[in-house]
């Protein structure tokens, strides 16, 4: 079953869009970045349980950073963000507990320093063109909503890859088959939260129905706004937006692409209904005027 859909209207329910007659709640993630400390234990955690193969131990240069972005054998990507900030007056300081009184940081040079640190992940999109090219049914939506690859069905077509508006996938080096994070679908059956998640030490990742995610995360901004930091937005958790809302959505301290985020996607596979509308009529104007040629030379012929 295709996983195009509309993107207005009331909010789609994936799973049972898919043909699961009777799914449990969706469940996603929600990354506060705010309280990231850049441990990489979520990259760890992922690398151990779904046993992916490292993917370089030697640092790139940039940062901290050793994996520099998601791909077939990273599922969980810590970006260790560097920023040069000016001094405000009154910036406070983030709390790693909600509730938690904050004290006003010391003033800043301007050209002081501020780490902004994101464990990315890929974001089981509600409108998941990924789905929608797949030829093999590799790809298939789950009964929670998520997005997982089947390893043993993907040819290694890659058209995955480029459909992807996040460029999330990748095909893995010497392999060719297609890769991502699957949301640890193996311990969702078996009612444990992913291995990120588990192991986050400050809840900076967070797991659970979506709809309890979202109002949670909502409640955050406005706590961090009442703390003075108004830059603090969600981004990935709005249902009709151009993917038709994320699965793994995030709360930001700074523009997404900043973080390596496009600011506006759109399911690559939108206009493809369209487009293959458009190609059908061009298809039967091309036929028409052929069959149009060959009666006008007949009469030709007839009239010599």
């Amino acid at each position: 079953m295709t996983d195009r859909h509309l993107l207005s209207g009331p909010e789609p329910d994936p799973a049972r869009d898919a043909g699961h007659p009777d799914p449990p709640e969706r469940v996603g993630f929600f990354t506060d970045t705010s309280v990231c400390i850049g441990c990489k234990a979520c990259e760890v955690a992922c690398k151990e349980w779904n046993a992916i193969p490292e993917d370089g131990m030697a640092l790139s240069g940039m940062s901290y950073d050793n994996t520099q972005g998601l791909g077939a054998s990273t599922w969980r990507h810590v970006a260790f963000i560097e920023q040069k900030v000016p001094a405000p007056d009154g910036r406070t300081e983030l709390s790693l507990i909600e509730g938690t009184p904050t004290a006003p940081e010391p003033p800043q040079a301007p050209d002081d320093m501020r780490w902004l640190m994101s464990s990315d992940v890929c974001k089981h999109c509600t409108h998941a063109a990924c789905l929608d090219v797949c030829p093999t049914g590799s790809l298939f939506r789950t009964e929670f909503g998520t997005v997982v690859v089947q390893e043993d069905i993907c040819n290694g077509c890659g058209y995955c890859v480029p459909a992807c508006p996040y460029g999330v996938i990748e095909q893995r080096q010497h392999d060719g088959r297609a890769f991502k994070c699957t949301m640890c679908y193996d311990r969702l059956g078996a009612g444990q939260e992913p291995a990120c998640a588990k192991a986050c030490p400050t809840k900076s990742i967070q797991f659970g129905p979506l709809d309890e995610l979202r109002e949670r995360a909502a409640l955050r901004v406005d706590q961090l706004h009442g703390q003075g930091v108004e830059q603090a937005h969600l981004y990935g958790h709005d249902p009709h937006d151009g993917v038709g809302g994320d699965g793994a959505f995030f709360l930001l301290l700074d523009k997404p692409e900043v973080y390596g985020l496009p600011p506006h996607p759109v399911v690559t596979t939108r206009d493809l209904p369209a487009m293959w509308k458009h190609a059908g009529t061009a298809a039967l104007s091309l036929a028409g005027s052929i069959a149009l040629a060959f009666v006008l030379a007949g009469r030709t012929k007839e009239g010599r």
